[in-house]
């Protein structure tokens, strides 16, 4: 199954969304947070309490090699380890470019009905 995946361009408004599917039992390991940029994502994952798409999604061999990737390389590549196509993960990060951040939410069928 894919993850749950929902762009927003107001940070409160993506906060207020992770606090509704943690009150609903969610895992905050099952939240992540992917922007392009660092400062606003990190921003945001520490208020919310959740996760950012690193290290032990990647593998450590990904994170090093990313490292020398532009950054959108990068984000593709996390976006695919995490269940998403090469072609969706190309339009996401499209969609990153023009300032969305994105909510991704693993192991979880029933989020889309938490924030309806």
């Amino acid at each position: 199954m894919k993850p749950f995946i929902k762009p927003y361009t107001n940070d409160e408004t993506l906060q207020d969304d992770i606090k509704k599917l943690t009150s609903k039992d969610i895992s905050a390991d099952d939240i992540y947070v992917i922007s392009h940029d660092d400062d606003r994502t990190e921003r945001i994952t520490k208020n919310a309490g959740v996760n950012t798409i690193g290290v032990s999604e990647s593998g450590v061999a990904d994170t090093v090699k990313s490292t020398f990737e532009k950054q959108g390389d990068t984000l593709r590549k996390q976006l695919q380890n995490v269940g998403f196509s090469e072609t969706e993960a190309e339009n996401y990060e499209s969609d990153m470019d023009e300032g969305k951040v994105f909510l991704i939410v693993t192991n979880n069928e029933n989020v889309g009905q938490h924030l309806a």
